[in-house]
Protein backbone atom coordinates (compact mmCIF):
# COMPACT_ATOMS: atom_id res chain seq x y z
CA UNK A 1 0.00 0.00 0.00
CA UNK A 2 2.69 2.24 1.24
CA UNK A 3 4.49 1.49 -2.24
CA UNK A 4 1.98 3.60 -4.59
CA UNK A 5 3.41 6.76 -2.39
CA UNK A 6 6.45 7.10 -3.98
CA UNK A 7 5.43 5.51 -7.78
CA UNK A 8 2.29 8.29 -7.37
CA UNK A 9 2.53 11.28 -9.89
CA UNK A 10 1.63 14.47 -7.87
CA UNK A 11 1.35 15.75 -4.59
CA UNK A 12 1.40 13.61 -1.83
CA UNK A 13 0.59 14.96 1.71
CA UNK A 14 2.11 13.83 5.00
CA UNK A 15 0.37 15.23 7.66
CA UNK A 16 1.87 14.64 11.00
CA UNK A 17 1.41 15.84 14.73
CA UNK A 18 2.48 16.11 18.04
CA UNK A 19 1.71 12.32 18.49
CA UNK A 20 3.73 11.14 15.80
CA UNK A 21 6.45 13.59 14.28
CA UNK A 22 6.86 12.54 10.63
CA UNK A 23 10.05 13.81 9.25
CA UNK A 24 11.78 9.80 9.45
CA UNK A 25 8.56 8.44 7.70
CA UNK A 26 9.58 11.67 5.08
CA UNK A 27 13.10 9.80 4.74
CA UNK A 28 11.44 6.44 4.66
CA UNK A 29 10.10 6.89 1.39
CA UNK A 30 13.02 9.18 0.16
CA UNK A 31 14.72 5.93 0.53
CA UNK A 32 12.71 4.14 -1.41
CA UNK A 33 11.95 6.46 -4.02
CA UNK A 34 16.00 6.12 -4.61
CA UNK A 35 16.02 2.84 -4.61
CA UNK A 36 13.17 2.83 -7.82
CA UNK A 37 15.90 4.76 -9.33
CA UNK A 38 14.25 8.24 -9.09
CA UNK A 39 16.05 11.33 -8.42
CA UNK A 40 15.59 12.81 -5.08
CA UNK A 41 14.99 16.86 -4.39
CA UNK A 42 14.80 17.91 -0.83
CA UNK A 43 14.20 21.60 0.10
CA UNK A 44 15.02 21.53 3.41
CA UNK A 45 13.62 24.30 5.81
CA UNK A 46 13.22 23.00 8.92
CA UNK A 47 16.75 21.26 9.47
CA UNK A 48 20.35 21.01 8.33
CA UNK A 49 21.18 19.00 5.86
CA UNK A 50 23.52 17.50 8.10
CA UNK A 51 21.07 15.95 10.32
CA UNK A 52 18.86 15.29 7.28
CA UNK A 53 21.32 12.79 5.58
CA UNK A 54 21.75 11.46 8.87
CA UNK A 55 20.90 7.37 9.17
CA UNK A 56 20.60 7.40 5.25
CA UNK A 57 23.45 5.29 3.82
CA UNK A 58 25.81 6.79 1.52
CA UNK A 59 24.18 5.52 -1.77
CA UNK A 60 20.89 6.95 -1.11
CA UNK A 61 22.72 10.02 -0.40
CA UNK A 62 24.25 10.20 -3.63
CA UNK A 63 21.04 10.64 -5.19
CA UNK A 64 19.78 13.08 -2.78
CA UNK A 65 20.37 16.88 -4.08
CA UNK A 66 19.96 18.66 -1.28
CA UNK A 67 18.65 22.71 -1.47
CA UNK A 68 19.43 24.05 2.25
CA UNK A 69 17.53 27.06 2.87
CA UNK A 70 17.78 26.40 6.69
CA UNK A 71 20.66 28.27 6.97
CA UNK A 72 20.23 31.34 5.11
CA UNK A 73 16.55 31.11 3.17
CA UNK A 74 16.77 34.52 2.09
CA UNK A 75 20.12 34.62 0.96
CA UNK A 76 21.16 37.66 3.80
CA UNK A 77 24.46 36.76 3.54
CA UNK A 78 24.86 37.62 -0.34
CA UNK A 79 26.68 34.19 -0.79
CA UNK A 80 25.27 33.17 -3.57
CA UNK A 81 24.76 29.60 -2.37
CA UNK A 82 20.47 29.97 -2.03
CA UNK A 83 18.30 30.88 -4.53
CA UNK A 84 17.99 34.50 -5.54
CA UNK A 85 14.02 34.10 -4.91
CA UNK A 86 14.13 32.21 -1.59
CA UNK A 87 12.12 29.10 -0.98
CA UNK A 88 9.63 29.56 -3.68
CA UNK A 89 12.34 30.65 -6.28
CA UNK A 90 13.74 27.35 -5.51
CA UNK A 91 10.43 25.59 -5.78
CA UNK A 92 10.48 27.39 -9.63
CA UNK A 93 13.65 26.42 -10.15
CA UNK A 94 12.83 22.57 -9.29
CA UNK A 95 10.10 22.89 -11.71
CA UNK A 96 12.13 23.77 -14.85
CA UNK A 97 13.99 20.65 -14.09
CA UNK A 98 15.28 19.23 -17.53
CA UNK A 99 16.42 15.12 -15.88
CA UNK A 100 14.48 12.83 -18.00
CA UNK A 101 14.80 10.52 -15.22
CA UNK A 102 11.64 10.09 -12.80
CA UNK A 103 12.01 12.93 -10.02
CA UNK A 104 10.44 12.70 -6.72
CA UNK A 105 10.74 16.17 -4.66
CA UNK A 106 10.74 16.51 -0.54
CA UNK A 107 9.63 19.35 1.15
CA UNK A 108 10.58 19.88 4.66
CA UNK A 109 8.32 21.44 5.21
CA UNK A 110 5.75 22.93 4.03
CA UNK A 111 4.34 24.33 7.14
CA UNK A 112 7.78 26.43 6.49
CA UNK A 113 6.26 27.42 3.69
CA UNK A 114 3.08 28.34 4.67
CA UNK A 115 4.09 30.53 7.67
CA UNK A 116 6.42 32.92 5.20
CA UNK A 117 4.54 33.20 2.17
CA UNK A 118 0.53 33.58 1.37
CA UNK A 119 -1.16 30.16 0.62
CA UNK A 120 -2.50 31.30 -2.62
CA UNK A 121 1.26 31.71 -3.73
CA UNK A 122 1.94 28.34 -2.08
CA UNK A 123 -0.61 26.20 -3.87
CA UNK A 124 -0.11 28.24 -6.92
CA UNK A 125 3.89 26.75 -7.00
CA UNK A 126 2.63 23.26 -6.11
CA UNK A 127 0.39 22.94 -9.16
CA UNK A 128 3.13 24.01 -11.23
CA UNK A 129 5.62 21.65 -9.47
CA UNK A 130 3.47 18.55 -9.73
CA UNK A 131 2.41 19.22 -13.65
CA UNK A 132 6.49 19.43 -15.16
CA UNK A 133 4.54 19.43 -18.59
CA UNK A 134 3.52 23.06 -18.06
CA UNK A 135 7.12 24.19 -16.95
CA UNK A 136 8.71 23.86 -19.88
CA UNK A 137 10.47 20.80 -18.80
CA UNK A 138 11.57 18.18 -21.33
CA UNK A 139 9.30 15.22 -19.93
CA UNK A 140 6.65 13.80 -22.11
CA UNK A 141 2.78 15.74 -21.87
CA UNK A 142 1.24 14.95 -18.63
CA UNK A 143 3.62 13.41 -16.89
CA UNK A 144 3.46 14.56 -13.21
CA UNK A 145 6.57 14.92 -10.66
CA UNK A 146 6.62 12.62 -6.68
CA UNK A 147 6.20 15.69 -4.82
CA UNK A 148 6.30 14.78 -1.18
CA UNK A 149 5.32 17.25 1.75
CA UNK A 150 5.45 17.44 5.06
CA UNK A 151 2.95 19.57 7.00
CA UNK A 152 2.58 20.24 10.51
CA UNK A 153 -1.33 19.61 10.82
CA UNK A 154 -1.79 21.63 14.44
CA UNK A 155 0.35 24.84 12.92
CA UNK A 156 -2.91 25.64 10.49
CA UNK A 157 -6.21 26.73 10.51
CA UNK A 158 -8.50 24.75 8.81
CA UNK A 159 -8.52 27.36 5.49
CA UNK A 160 -4.38 26.16 4.50
CA UNK A 161 -5.20 22.64 5.41
CA UNK A 162 -8.31 22.65 3.41
CA UNK A 163 -6.71 24.01 0.12
CA UNK A 164 -3.70 22.07 0.38
CA UNK A 165 -5.88 19.02 0.47
CA UNK A 166 -8.35 20.28 -2.33
CA UNK A 167 -4.19 20.10 -4.45
CA UNK A 168 -3.50 16.58 -2.95
CA UNK A 169 -3.73 13.35 -4.47
CA UNK A 170 -2.88 11.33 -1.65
CA UNK A 171 -3.46 12.25 2.23
CA UNK A 172 -1.70 10.48 4.76
CA UNK A 173 -2.31 11.32 8.35
CA UNK A 174 0.28 9.37 10.74
CA UNK A 175 -0.50 8.58 14.29
CA UNK A 176 0.84 6.46 16.60
CA UNK A 177 3.24 5.59 19.56
CA UNK A 178 6.18 4.10 20.86
CA UNK A 179 7.68 3.51 17.64
CA UNK A 180 4.70 1.78 15.99
CA UNK A 181 2.59 4.12 13.75
CA UNK A 182 -0.77 3.93 11.77
CA UNK A 183 -0.66 5.62 8.13
CA UNK A 184 -4.26 7.01 7.52
CA UNK A 185 -4.27 6.89 3.48
CA UNK A 186 -6.98 9.27 1.61
CA UNK A 187 -6.61 8.49 -2.30
CA UNK A 188 -8.25 10.70 -5.07
CA UNK A 189 -8.93 9.64 -8.81
CA UNK A 190 -9.83 11.74 -11.17
CA UNK A 191 -13.15 10.65 -12.04
CA UNK A 192 -13.79 8.05 -9.18
CA UNK A 193 -15.12 8.81 -5.41
CA UNK A 194 -12.14 8.92 -2.55
CA UNK A 195 -10.59 5.86 -0.93
CA UNK A 196 -9.82 4.99 2.58
CA UNK A 197 -6.83 2.60 3.96
CA UNK A 198 -5.22 1.84 6.99
CA UNK A 199 -1.65 0.41 6.94
CA UNK A 200 0.50 0.13 10.04
CA UNK A 201 3.90 0.25 10.37
CA UNK A 202 7.19 0.99 12.11
CA UNK A 203 10.33 2.77 10.88
CA UNK A 204 13.24 0.26 11.35
CA UNK A 205 17.07 2.38 12.21
CA UNK A 206 18.08 2.72 8.38
CA UNK A 207 14.57 4.07 7.84
CA UNK A 208 13.14 1.03 5.95
CA UNK A 209 9.36 0.68 6.52
CA UNK A 210 8.68 -2.43 8.36
CA UNK A 211 4.64 -3.46 7.18
CA UNK A 212 2.24 -5.10 9.26
CA UNK A 213 -1.20 -6.85 8.50
CA UNK A 214 -2.95 -5.39 11.83
CA UNK A 215 -2.86 -3.07 14.49
CA UNK A 216 0.23 -3.49 17.19
CA UNK A 217 -0.21 -6.09 19.89
CA UNK A 218 0.29 -3.45 22.92
CA UNK A 219 -2.68 -2.18 21.56
CA UNK A 220 -4.74 -4.90 21.39
CA UNK A 221 -6.78 -5.51 24.81
CA UNK A 222 -5.62 -8.85 26.36
CA UNK A 223 -8.48 -10.79 28.32
CA UNK A 224 -7.72 -10.67 32.18
CA UNK A 225 -9.13 -14.09 34.43
CA UNK A 226 -9.04 -11.96 37.40
CA UNK A 227 -11.31 -8.74 36.10
CA UNK A 228 -14.92 -9.07 37.02
CA UNK A 229 -17.50 -8.30 34.74
CA UNK A 230 -20.21 -5.39 35.67
CA UNK A 231 -23.48 -5.49 34.91
CA UNK A 232 -24.30 -1.79 33.74
CA UNK A 233 -28.12 -2.48 34.13
CA UNK A 234 -28.18 -3.91 37.54
CA UNK A 235 -28.75 -0.60 39.32
CA UNK A 236 -31.30 0.44 37.10
CA UNK A 237 -35.25 0.87 38.86
CA UNK A 238 -36.65 -0.92 35.89
CA UNK A 239 -36.30 -4.36 34.11
CA UNK A 240 -34.57 -4.86 31.14
CA UNK A 241 -34.84 -8.48 30.66
CA UNK A 242 -37.69 -10.88 30.86
CA UNK A 243 -38.21 -14.68 32.65
CA UNK A 244 -39.08 -17.08 30.29
CA UNK A 245 -41.88 -17.55 31.46
CA UNK A 246 -42.41 -13.65 31.23
CA UNK A 247 -41.45 -13.93 27.45
CA UNK A 248 -44.27 -17.43 26.86
CA UNK A 249 -47.03 -14.68 28.36
CA UNK A 250 -46.25 -11.72 25.95
CA UNK A 251 -46.05 -14.24 22.71
CA UNK A 252 -49.25 -15.85 23.92
CA UNK A 253 -51.00 -12.05 24.44
CA UNK A 254 -53.79 -11.03 21.18
CA UNK A 255 -52.96 -7.46 20.52
CA UNK A 256 -56.00 -5.31 20.46
CA UNK A 257 -55.34 -4.27 16.61
CA UNK A 258 -54.66 -7.91 15.41
CA UNK A 259 -57.22 -9.14 13.07
CA UNK A 260 -57.47 -12.88 14.11
CA UNK A 261 -58.98 -15.91 12.94
CA UNK A 262 -61.86 -15.92 15.35
CA UNK A 263 -62.87 -12.13 14.09
CA UNK A 264 -62.86 -13.09 10.71
CA UNK A 265 -65.58 -15.93 11.51
CA UNK A 266 -67.85 -13.80 13.28
CA UNK A 267 -68.00 -11.36 10.92
CA UNK A 268 -68.34 -14.09 8.09
CA UNK A 269 -71.53 -15.70 10.49
CA UNK A 270 -73.46 -12.55 10.66
CA UNK A 271 -76.75 -12.27 8.92
CA UNK A 272 -78.43 -9.41 7.16
CA UNK A 273 -80.29 -8.63 10.47
CA UNK A 274 -77.46 -8.44 11.94
CA UNK A 275 -75.58 -6.57 9.72
CA UNK A 276 -78.06 -3.48 10.12
CA UNK A 277 -78.23 -0.92 12.66
CA UNK A 278 -79.65 1.74 14.34
CA UNK A 279 -77.62 5.20 15.74
CA UNK A 280 -79.77 6.54 19.40
CA UNK A 281 -78.54 9.99 20.42
CA UNK A 282 -79.45 12.28 22.75
CA UNK A 283 -78.74 15.44 22.71
CA UNK A 284 -77.06 16.84 25.47
CA UNK A 285 -77.84 20.87 26.58
CA UNK A 286 -75.29 22.53 24.76
CA UNK A 287 -75.70 20.58 21.77
CA UNK A 288 -76.28 22.50 18.45
CA UNK A 289 -79.61 21.67 16.74
CA UNK A 290 -79.83 24.67 14.38
CA UNK A 291 -79.88 22.71 11.14
CA UNK A 292 -80.25 26.01 8.80
CA UNK A 293 -76.88 27.60 10.63
CA UNK A 294 -74.86 24.58 12.11
CA UNK A 295 -72.17 27.11 13.16
CA UNK A 296 -73.86 29.40 14.98
CA UNK A 297 -71.95 28.90 18.60
CA UNK A 298 -69.03 29.13 17.01
CA UNK A 299 -68.98 33.08 17.49
CA UNK A 300 -67.50 34.36 13.83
Amino acid sequence: MLESLVAFGGLVLLRDSIEWEGRDFLKALIKKSALCGKQIHVLGCEVSEEEFREGLDSGINSRVVYHDLFRDPLNWSKTGEAFPGGPLGALRTMCRLTDPRPVTVALDSLSWLLLHFPCSTVCQTLRALCHQDSCGGDRSPGERVNVLGLLHEELHAPGPLGALGSLAQIEVSLRGTMGQASAHILYRKPGHRPTYQTQWFSILPDFSLDLQEGPPLQSQPHPDSHTVLVDPTSHVTFNLHLSKKERETRDSLALPFQFSSEKQQALLRSGPSQASGHILYEPDAYDDLDLEDPDDDLDI
